[in-house]
């Protein structure tokens, strides 16, 4: 399980559940939108390796100097994996490119978007430039989840594939108690989970522990 959290106080509550990864993002500068890197830094220090961190660069253009900057910059917060989004396809092979030297020695993720149309045949590519993993997630928040775009069969091949691959795989984009059931059966390494867990299931509202937990339990 992952969790996004995004101060000290909302990372303690996800370390008090148990949940698998502590994911730093700020959902009110999209859908990869990050935090300041001193609070990334404050969050890291008190989680002290206790569970795996995460955290994601921004929503930001493909543009691979900028890119690799950025994943650079937040590699040196001291956290285990750093999420990357792939947005327009434009430039995707110039921004995998860009970030092989970091690749080759940091846990990079790749994040796919199931509402834009993602192509399957990059993970091949993503696997030999040195990534972790990939994700599938959603851009934008407001028009559905995950199992509105990409059925659990589509989904079970996105993992399928990624895993023959060496990747680690997981798969996010509003998810609700509702569709947990369904998004297991597709076996990826880890679901990732914001506005469920959240006070009023908003993911620019507070983390509300009795939601971390059931959600836990659920995935146990």
């Amino acid at each position: 399980m992952l969790a996004s959290v995004t101060s000290v106080e909302e990372a303690l509550i996800a370390l008090d559940a148990g949940v698998d990864m502590i994911d730093l993002k700020n959902p009110a500068k999209g859908a990869l939108g990050a935090l300041e890197h001193q609070l990334i830094k404050d969050i890291v220090l008190e989680i002290n390796h206790r569970s795996t961190v995460s955290a994601t660069i921004g929503d930001l253009v493909m543009d691979p100097s900028l890119i690799a900057k950025a994943t650079k910059k937040m590699l040196e917060t001291g956290v285990d994996i750093v999420k990357i989004g792939f947005f327009d396809p434009a430039h995707h092979m110039e921004c995998l490119d860009a970030l092989k030297p970091l690749s080759s020695k940091s846990k990079l993720v790749a994040v796919l978007f199931a509402d834009e149309k993602p192509n399957f045949d990059l993970l091949p590519i993503i696997a030999k430039s040195g990534f972790y993993g990939a994700m599938l997630d959603t851009a934008n928040k407001n028009n559905g989840h995950l199992l509105s775009y990409l059925n659990v069969n589509d989904l079970k091949a996105f993992v399928v594939r990624a895993s023959a691959l060496g990747l680690e795989t997981g798969l996010a984009g509003s998810i609700q108690l509702s569709h947990i059931e369904d998004l297991c059966r597709a076996e990826p390494s880890y679901l990732g989970f914001r506005g469920a867990l959240c006070e009023q299931n908003k993911r620019v509202l507070g983390l509300d522990p009795i939601k971390v937990l059931n959600i836990k339990k659920m995935l146990n």
